[in-house]
């Protein structure tokens, strides 16, 4: 199980906890504000990501050399789609592990990409070989 679905439930609570014994009622309304924003920032950001990878093809992305030189492992899915602005051609099971994706460009050169729990592990750029052997 991944720890960051147990270690931000408990942060949250833990910090909840501790604005209502710090400040009473008020402390709690306070850091309850501030939790509920940091939630809405991450929502609007998930939205507007989406938003965007809805007007691409699914699988394209601008130029795959550049997104192979932008890619870093441990970023999460959303991270890459928001660098691509497209979802990703799923290659593997769906709700299997690894989960992996394949973005391709108009020049065939194509990155393919490895997920595990959401993470990104590895990835591999293709470039398409050219008939006179260069």
């Amino acid at each position: 199980m991944n720890l960051r679905n147990v270690a931000i439930p408990i942060v949250l609570i833990v910090v909840l906890f501790a604005g209502w014994r710090a400040w009473g009622l008020q402390g709690l309304l306070v850091v309850g504000g501030g939790v509920l924003m940091w939630g809405l920032l991450h929502l609007t950001r998930l939205m507007n990501v989406m938003q965007k990878a809805s007007r691409n093809p699914i699988g394209h992305v601008g130029s795959a050399v550049m997104l192979n030189a932008k890619l870093k492992p441990g970023v999460n899915l959303m991270h890459v789609v928001a660098i691509t602005r497209s979802l990703g051609q799923q290659l593997s099971v769906e709700g299997g592990e690894p989960e992996i994706y394949l973005w391709k460009d108009a020049s065939g050169s194509q990155v393919t990409c490895e997920f595990m729990h959401g993470r990104l592990k590895r990835w591999q750029l293709e470039r398409p070989t050219r008939a006179d052997g260069t």
